[in-house]
């Protein structure tokens, strides 16, 4: 049987799907083929996931138990028994209440005619213990309110079950986990899986917020219907929400020509560092060396500034100095300048604000982070400078600095991070990204994309500063700006995946190994 699943990694590019979309596509879908088609569709990849799952054992000892819902997602759960129970695997659904939707029941029928056996009270935890996988078709993409009842009690039993290191597998997604955005329903408990097998396409709920540790590895039956199928030729076309992948940016990166000179790679100039904080800008500098730019100045606002980089010289290290104190023949904000960065420990000085205003009324591409980000979120001139500049502009706001700038908490950013990206991205006509598990990368034409690369080896200080060099270095190479978005928080995120498989992290993992680890897979990516 050839396999329904479209892919089980994180390095293809795939469109995400809102449950509003997913609707439209199934209502299309009901129309053109015969009923029940997509369930047992559904049933089928599911089934096929669990026996490659479980090859090796015998079927005799394949034992799996389904929580079957009263919706839909109990319909998947039952037409995978049906599969699985005449491929000669022990199954047993509990569906504590009868199936209600038309396609369901038609499952319901065909399982009990197959000779499923359907029960409809919890089985002891110790009984569970006998199984090799639990299966979550309790609900799915539709839900909106609170687990309670019967299913909140299955749901704590599966629970306690995967912690003590039993496998989960989730239908379409992972009960009390929504679709749209990652979080939790309010008030509500999820289920943990193991694994997750989304149906007809991929949902940024999956991918973002609280979606990776809930919904385990991720693999995308696309139901025979095109909707879930990678393409990235139709990239930004057919779906503007797409998961972050090499496809997407690969054919922007910067050439490497034999008669090119540091010119040609542009010059950067990160601006922070007050005192006390010059560790940022450094960290942004050396990152920013490493990825690729012809030349790195770092503008430190500290009053007692480093000469230089004792572990990288080729760094260009000086006092900031205002455009009233400054008497040289080349100013911060020079032409001479490929791009910027401002922010890194900037500070909220006097001198960090005056440092902002002269950067933000240059044409070069700019990247704001941290304080940058701050200060803007504090004085309304300064966001308005932001929205009004004819350069492009990149803003790389934490979910906190997200909810100072759209004056917020972070519960709200986090709550809905999609919404949140597109309301900064209109407020500051820039290119947003949203950090966090997760991260979303939006361009003010309405492209979008979750990033799927990284974990927690990257919860440590100086990492974003890492990523600010990395965007600023390609952005002096000229690289169209949201692909070198999309490849910086790529490889940022893979860096860090790297480092960890090699027992490098994720417990310890420092922000300085990135770059050295960024620059290998960047390479490996321009030849």
């Amino acid at each position: 049987m050839a396999s329904p699943l479209v892919s089980c990694t994180h390095d293809m590019a795939l469109p995400l799907y809102t449950v509003a979309q997913l609707r439209a596509i199934e209502k299309a879908a009901a129309l053109a083929l015969p009923p029940f088609t997509l369930m047992a569709r559904a049933g089928e990849a599911a089934a096929f996931l669990l026996a490659h799952q479980l090859a090796g054992i015998t079927p005799e000892k394949r034992y799996i138990w389904l929580a079957a819902g009263p919706g839909n997602n109990g319909g998947d759960a039952l037409a995978t028994a049906t599969i699985l129970h005449q491929q000669g695997m022990k199954v047993k659904v509990c569906m504590p209440v009868e199936v209600e939707t038309d396609d369901a029941r038609h499952a319901l029928q065909v399982a009990r005619a197959a000779g499923v056996p359907i029960v409809t009270d919890l089985p002891s935890d110790e009984e569970l213990a006998n199984y090799r996988w639990v299966v979550d078709g309790l609900f799915g993409i539709g839900l909106t309110r609170p687990l309670d009842g019967v299913f909140a009690q299955i749901t704590e039993q599966i629970l306690r079950w995967k912690q003590r290191g039993g496998a989960v597998l989730a239908l379409d997604i992972p009960s009390g986990l929504n679709s749209d955005t990652g979080q939790v329903i309010p008030h509500s408990i999820a289920i943990k899986a193991t694994y997750t097998i989304t149906f007809i396409g991929a949902k940024p709920g999956l991918y973002t917020g609280s979606g990776r540790d809930y919904a385990g590895d991720v693999a995308i039956a696309p139901l025979e219907l095109e909707a879930g199928t990678p393409s990235a030729a139709s990239a930004f076309t057919t779906s503007n929400l797409w998961l972050n992948a090499p496809e997407l940016f690969t054919q922007h990166l910067p050439e490497r020509p034999h008669l090119a000179h540091k010119g040609t790679f542009g010059s950067l100039t990160v601006i922070g560092g007050a005192d006390g904080l010059s560790g940022a800008p450094i960290l942004s500098a050396r990152a920013a060396l490493l990825a690729g730019a012809g030349k790195v100045k770092v503008a430190l606002l500290s009053d007692h500034p480093f000469p230089y980089d004792p572990l990288y010289p080729e760094l260009m290290l000086h006092r900031f100095m205002p455009h009233a104190e400054n008497k040289s023949n080349e100013s911060h904000t020079s032409d001479t300048n490929s791009a910027f960065v401002i922010g890194c420990g900037l500070g909220q000085s006097q001198l960090a604000q005056t440092a902002l205003e002269e950067i933000l009324n240059t044409a070069s591409p700019l990247l704001i982070d941290a304080d940058g980000l701050n200060l803007i979120a504090k004085h309304a001139h300064l966001a308005q400078a932001v929205a009004q500049r004819n350069g492009t502009t990149v803003i790389t706001p934490h979910p906190l600095e997200a909810a100072r700038l759209l004056a917020c908490d972070v519960q709200t950013i986090q709550n809905n991070r999609l919404e949140a990206v597109r309301e900064l991205t209109q407020k500051f006509s820039a290119i947003t990204i949203l950090k966090g598990s997760g991260t979303i990368i939006a361009s003010p034409n309405g492209s979008m994309a979750v990033n799927p690369s990284g974990h927690a080896a990257l919860a440590t200080g100086g990492t974003g500063d890492v990523l600010s060099g990395l965007i600023g270095a390609l952005l002096a190479q000229r690289m169209q700006p949201f692909a070198a978005a999309l490849t910086a928080v790529f490889l940022h995120g893979r860096a860090a995946e790297s480092l960890a498989s090699a027992a490098d992290g994720p417990c310890g993992l420092t922000a300085s190994e990135l770059a050295p680890r960024f620059r290998r897979l960047f390479n490996q990516l321009i030849r």
